[in-house]
């Protein structure tokens, strides 16, 4: 097996340790469900990122979604660097946010208003007020393993059983709070449609992740599910709130929605749309946007919204994607990274299966024919086989998420040698695994 030198990787760590909790500033980050030390990044450009050791690796993160053009894209850093010169925030109106509004609402068919934040975060928290606010209903339904951020009514685990009441799956989270949390298994219609009927003219919305990508991307190819979603909330009287966050011009120009031929009431969006930097924000339907502050009662602000070098990168990274021939090009690539991959476990006798929806996948080392839901992944994935894997694959140099239970992302700068690399680092990896 190939060796690293990770000595100041290790020795920073140990430092951050002492002054972070955990090391680091989001838990992902700390490697618990791979095991390993961390790697502290130095630079990062193209499909590359480098960490302080000077090892350089085929990087399939990016930065969780955003760097679809690759890393340090060289018009969207002299976008930044021309914008920072001007000022790096100001705290009031620029017109910057006007071109940027305008071009997603041009891009993403179901906005017709929207409101920029400083995280996808604060986008589906928002989302989640507005929809209370426009229906005068409390409680609203996310599916288990599904991850909105970390407001404290997302942080709720379902119970067993085909739905439940939520629990706090965060200290810190009243109980008599998450109760106004449901949830129910991904892909599961039976269990929404009991949860509306249990809770007649209470429930506010129901917020998906259309392409799921925090327990992995699932199955959604033959169901109908996010049909059922929008044709229950139509009925029901409640919202249907996507969140495209992760999937938002990832898997087409218009997210989902446009992909699905779907109409949400309301979107929420970050990542991509910020071209890497903090950003995040949440749009829909006219009547429904209207509500917010200062238009109307649903309050919600903030200092940072809207800040000049976000809107700037936004806008040098979605004026790329316009071209229809921009996913053509990248879906053709992910496509052979994907079967590749898929190749390789078959090859080695390892049981595995995928679900790839454009350039977002997840390769899940299981038995079972379909991962569709939260539970398929935690109680029929072998975790600790993913951990042995992705360290691997890192002492090949291919950087993976550290988690079984999230997406892999492909950028337009991984080029055939890249992914030509990624499989035959794949295929060493396994054979060594089960050597």
């Amino acid at each position: 097996m190939p060796s690293q030198d990770i000595q100041q990787s290790q020795q920073d760590f140990e430092q951050a340790k002492k002054i972070i909790p955990g090391g680091v500033n989001s838990p992902v980050r700390a490697f618990k469900g791979v095991g390993g030390t961390p790697r502290f990044f130095d630079h990062a450009k193209g499909a590359y990122v480098t960490d302080v050791d000077n090892n350089t690796y085929i990087d399939y993160v990016g930065s969780w979604g955003p760097m679809i053009l690759g890393h340090a894209h060289d018009a969207v850093i002299a976008g930044i660097a021309e914008t920072a010169q001007k000022g790096v925030s100001f705290g009031a109106p620029c017109e910057l946010e006007i071109e940027l509004a305008e071009m997603v609402i041009d891009m993403v068919p179901s906005i017709d208003v929207i409101r920029f934040v400083s995280s996808g975060t604060e986008a589906t928290m928002s989302a989640l007020r507005l929809a209370r606010g426009f229906t005068g209903r409390d409680k609203f339904i996310k599916f288990d393993g599904g991850y909105h951020g970390h407001a404290d009514g997302f942080l709720v685990k379902a119970g067993s059983g085909a739905a439940t009441f939520g629990e706090p799956d965060s200290a810190g989270v009243p109980a008599d709070y998450a109760k106004l949390t449901l949830t129910a298994p991904f892909n599961d219609f039976e269990a929404i449609k009991t949860l509306f009927a249990e809770n007649k003219g209470e429930i506010a919305c129901i917020i998906v992740e259309p392409v799921p990508g925090n327990t992995g991307v699932m199955d959604l190819y033959a169901t109908g599910f996010l049909q059922q979603l929008r044709d229950i909330c139509t009925q029901e009287g409640a919202l249907l709130i996507f969140d495209e966050v992760m999937s938002g011009f990832r898997v087409s120009s218009g997210g989902a929605q446009k992909l699905f031929d779907m109409a949400p009431d309301l979107t929420c969006l970050g990542k991509i749309i910020g071209g890497g930097l903090p950003v995040g924000a949440y749009g829909g339907r006219e009547d429904i946007m209207r509500k917010i502050s200062p238009d109307g009662p649903v309050y919600q602000a903030g200092t940072l919204s809207g800040n000049p070098l976000a809107m700037r990168a936004g806008l040098e990274t979605l004026s790329r994607l316009q071209d229809e021939s921009f996913y053509v090009d990248l879906e053709a690539k992910s496509k052979r990274l994907f079967e590749g991959l898929l190749a390789g476990c078959k090859a080695a006798g390892v049981a595995a299966i995928g679900n790839r929806f454009g350039s977002m996948f997840t390769i899940f080392f299981t038995d079972l024919e379909k991962v569709s839901c939260g539970s398929d992944v935690s109680d029929h994935c072998d975790l600790l086989f993913f951990g042995k894997f992705f360290n691997g694959m890192l002492n090949e140099g291919v950087y993976l998420a550290p988690s079984q239970y999230e997406a892999a992302f492909v950028s337009a700068a991984h080029s055939d040698e890249d992914i030509d690399n990624t499989i035959a680092a794949a295929e060493r990896v396994l054979a060594r695994l089960t050597a």
